[in-house]
């Protein structure tokens, strides 16, 4: 803004994101769909022992490499873009169709665990072994090492940055710090973070299952979607990145995605929105900040080094 008085809306607005990114083509904001498509490996992690006998549940759950993966596929290839999916490696392993119609789309499948276990359970050395191991899936599945990772139930642990620096990862899609990409730097080097956060999860309005002890009242396709819409409108007026973290089986759901349907023409329709992989948003990102275009904030990790509060741990 130029020199001489300004108009309080006017600054309001210009503060909202104080360094936006130079999104591709003078785009107002960058968009991602991405789904976790977890299938039923979370019904084997809740219960070992009894999963395979919870059909009803496991059925719930297959849907989505099943029906909805194809379903989805389509309707990208319909609006042409690129999208990105975060597959356990067991999945991977056990849903071949569906993984070859994520590739034959040309959608990105990013990391997300071996078969959704909790990072923060781990030991370093057992996280470093799952995270190899499911590397090693992705390579064999796709023919490339993974360049992203979310954690499963976004449980970034204290040793999951230098592990992904390590492997070489160039991206996280794990946390919520900020509207706009960030970089997260440890003694060992960095990752861009491409964050998202609960408001744009579809667990809270879509799933409902007694076998995951998690009992919502769901809301209707449209009502469940809104808040999506209104975070775009958000993200698309001040420059943000919107990143939807989705589930095939819960959004994949047929008359939640002839919502979504119309959600994507809606989004398309306000024009200069960047509907991109989140490997192709993290490469922007990246080139953005080597040519001096963009100066991200930087997250320092581990946030600490020591439990901070003594007297609440004396009562565990």
């Amino acid at each position: 803004m130029e020199g001489g008085a300004s108009n309080g809306a006017a600054d309001v607005e210009d503060i909202m994101i104080r360094n936006p990114v130079p999104w591709p083509n003078g785009a107002k904001c960058a968009a991602a769909i991405t789904f976790d498509m977890d299938a039923d490996s979370i019904l084997h992690l809740h219960h070992p022992r009894t999963s395979i006998s919870r059909i009803s549940a496991m059925s719930m759950l297959r849907y989505g490499p099943e029906v909805a993966v194809p379903r989805i596929v389509e309707t990208y290839r319909k609006f042409d873009i690129r999208q990105s999916f975060f597959i356990p490696a067991w999945c991977i392993e056990n849903y071949p169709a569906a993984i070859e119609t994520i590739l034959e789309g040309g959608h990105e499948i990013g990391h997300h665990g071996y078969i959704h276990e909790d990072p923060n359970r781990l030991s370093r050395d057992e996280e470093e072994y799952w995270l190899k191991r499911s590397i090693d899936a992705i390579v064999k599945a796709t023919g490339q090492r993974p360049r992203g990772w979310r954690a499963p139930l976004y449980n970034f642990s204290n040793n999951s940055a230098d592990l992904l620096i390590a492997e070489g990862f160039t991206y996280d899609a794990s946390l919520m710090g900020d509207d706009v990409p960030y970089l997260l730097r440890t003694a060992k080097g960095e990752l861009i973070e491409l964050p998202s956060h609960w408001g744009l999860d579809d667990w809270p309005p879509f799933v409902h299952s007694m076998d995951m002890d998690y009992e919502m009242q769901i809301k209707s396709p449209s009502q469940g979607l809104e808040p999506f819409r209104q975070e775009f409108d958000a993200m698309w007026e001040h420059g943000g990145l919107w990143v939807g973290v989705w589930h095939p089986f819960a959004t994949g759901r047929l008359a939640r995605w002839v919502e979504v349907e119309k959600m994507i023409e809606y989004m398309l329709g306000k024009g200069d929105v960047w509907f991109a992989r989140m490997e192709d948003i993290a490469a922007h990102v990246r080139a953005c900040i080597d040519d001096g275009s963009y100066e991200p904030r930087v997250d320092r990790l581990p946030y600490y080094e020591e439990p901070v509060c003594p007297i609440a741990m004396a009562g565990e």
